[in-house]
């Protein structure tokens, strides 16, 4: 009886790469800039950033790069705005930088 562990193996890695997320600059992403900034210029971003600096609190727009999220068969990379290290908001946004949404608490 023929094994078919190695064409299974095959199958699997093949398939853990097709549904992996691809990172922005790599096949045709957007660098990874335009995916942060993407978040920065938001409107209620800038507000939020412009009076934490005011108030001489430091601002940091953070891509996790280890943890794209599947929604509904599309990537999304989590970009979080914190002031002081402490979070205000978490983002998600596709790797070409188009489409970006507040993460809900769930």
């Amino acid at each position: 009886m023929r094994s078919y562990r190695p064409l299974l193996a095959l199958l699997a890695a093949f398939c853990s790469g097709a549904l992996a997320c691809e990172a922005p600059d790599d096949l045709g992403g957007a660098p990874w800039r335009v995916v942060v900034a993407r978040i920065k210029h938001l409107p209620e971003v800038e507000a939020w950033a412009d009076h934490m600096q005011r108030e001489r609190n430091v601002v940091q727009y953070v891509l996790l790069m280890d943890e794209p999220k599947v929604l509904e068969k599309r990537c999304y990379w989590p970009v979080e705005v914190r002031a002081d290290g402490r979070l205000w908001r978490r983002y998600l946004v596709t790797p070409d930088g188009k489409t970006a949404f507040e993460e809900k608490a769930r």
